[in-house]
């Protein structure tokens, strides 16, 4: 091989092609890569929906398993025997309360730890250290997602109503 064959690098219209290439492949992928995020809080609120939506159906479907009908305390069967259900056997709390209409915050967050499994996310009444605050209105128990710093109106919840059993998101597209 000669010197020159050796010495030969690249070209500087060579390093600004491949530079441009790369430039053109960042503009295309970074907007992807953040809503590689927001797609993960999404589907991490529709998992939890649905694993409290499960947990109350179970509830329910104790409660008609063991042949009750009208208000019960601490049914039988289910998780750690302490859900305490409506007059139409949906679950409103761990605390001997059976009135959807006398919902708080304290209860909404009973419910949740009794109604998921162990590795839930965690909850708490209006606090900022957890996945979700709990809070409760009428006969509905509100979780707000808190992972993804959004602010309200926008932040995604999930809605239990303690008069239907229904579980709903809310901001969850």
């Amino acid at each position: 091989m000669s010197a020159k064959q050796r010495n030969k690098g690249f070209t500087l219209i060579e390093l600004v092609v491949v530079i441009a290439i790369l430039a053109i492949l960042a503009a295309f992928a970074l907007p992807r890569f953040a809503q590689l995020s927001e797609e993960a809080h999404v589907s991490s609120v529709k998992a939890t929906a649905g694993a409290m939506a499960a947990g109350v159906a179970l509830a329910k479907a104790q409660w008609v398993a063991n042949g009750l009908s009208g208000e019960q305390d601490d049914v039988q069967g289910f998780g750690n025997d302490n859900i305490d259900v409506s007059e139409d056997g949906w679950p409103v709390s761990i605390s001997g309360a059976n009135n959807p209409a006398n919902i708080t915050a304290a209860m909404c967050v009973g419910l949740w730890e009794e109604l998921m499994q162990s590795n839930a996310p965690t909850v708490s009444a209006g606090g900022t250290d957890t996945d979700y605050s709990a809070a409760a209105t009428a006969t509905e128990c509100t979780y707000t997602y808190l992972l993804d710093g959004l602010q309200s109106p926008n932040q995604k919840q999930i809605v239990y109503n303690a008069s239907t059993g229904e579980v709903t998101t809310i901001n969850v597209n």
